[in-house]
């Protein structure tokens, strides 16, 4: 359930309700009853940490082995491979 922030446009007073999304907003303040606004809350934050995360985890093997192909073509036809060293003066670095 969310957290929604509200501010009287009377006395100022905020305050956080913890409610469901389907529940009705608040009308009064608790501190004079009067009529209360709901402000616009950033939300939480949200971190994805671990294996299972990255859009490349879910690919089928048919994507992968596609992607594979296209990567080998290009390539070949720019004559670079990630995997190679470069060489400089007759000696390859790695």
């Amino acid at each position: 359930m969310p957290t929604y922030e509200y501010e009287c446009t009377s006395c100022g007073h905020r305050f956080e309700k913890f409610q469901s999304i389907t529940a009705a907003p608040v009308k009064r303040c608790p501190n004079c009853g009067k009529k209360v606004k709901r402000l616009f809350g950033t939300g939480g934050g949200l971190i994805f940490k671990g294996s299972g995360f990255y859009t490349t985890d879910y690919r089928s093997e048919g994507y992968k082995r596609a992607a594979k192909a296209e990567a080998a073509a290009h390539s070949s036809k720019t004559g670079t491979a990630g995997d190679r060293g470069t060489k400089t003066d007759g000696k390859e670095k790695n």
